[in-house]
């Protein structure tokens, strides 16, 4: 069995979000508005009695996912496979400092060629790493259950896509998830999933960097 409907949900804003620094695998925490965003959130993905929640073992993913936790019982499993892609050289650096540096890399990572990104993953490597990861979690969950995952952009975008089946070309058509907010997954009746709801979560919540 496996669960038939999955939440994929952004960790909430950390300073580096606020100041537009490329995160990747750097383990930043949230900020107080990060804080009051995963609380606020919660509060909403609560009232969907979720059976399971996992999250990135990185401490702004785990501490949104905590905020859920403390609300209804839940433990909340760690894995480190849903990490943020790892960014390489470019993690910790503003966006206009990996253009300067990196100008080839940069406009072929804006036009949506799948590069290693400074240097580390390419998008294909952390979409595949992380919906492995969604799916082996989403295993062993009965059909009725819901399973809410706490992760980054990036990764979650690169999971949905995977799941859906769309090529790597589809991930400019989608906007950027807001921190704490969620993309939810239904499973259809041949075993297949298809998007549900996008971009859901609370008013006036941040977009920011990746990770």
């Amino acid at each position: 069995m496996s669960a038939g409907r999955v939440v994929l949900w952004r960790h909430g804003r950390t300073a580096w979000n606020a100041g537009e620094r490329f995160q990747g695998q750097t383990d930043t925490d949230l900020d107080d508005v990060g804080i009051a965003q995963a609380a606020e959130a919660a509060g909403m993905l609560a009232g969907t009695r979720p059976a399971a929640v996992v999250a990135s073992d990185l401490r702004r993913a785990a501490r949104t996912a905590a905020a859920l936790a403390a609300l209804t019982g839940l433990p909340v499993a760690t894995d480190p496979d849903l990490r943020e892609l790892d960014a390489g050289a470019w993690q910790g650096r503003l966006r206009h400092e990996i253009e300067q540096r990196w100008p080839q890399e940069f406009a072929a990572w804006q036009s949506g060629e799948d590069v290693a990104v400074g240097g580390g993953e390419r998008r294909s490597d952390v979409g595949a790493r992380t919906a492995a990861a969604v799916e082996r979690h989403a295993d062993g969950l009965d059909a009725r259950d819901l399973l809410v995952v706490a992760s980054h952009g990036g990764a979650l975008r690169g999971a949905m896509l995977q799941m859906l089946g769309l090529p790597l070309a589809a991930w400019g058509a989608f906007s950027g998830l807001a921190n704490t907010h969620w993309a939810v997954l239904e499973r259809r009746a041949g075993g297949e999933w298809r998007l549900a709801e996008y971009n859901v979560g609370p008013a006036g919540a941040h977009v920011g960097s990746e990770g």
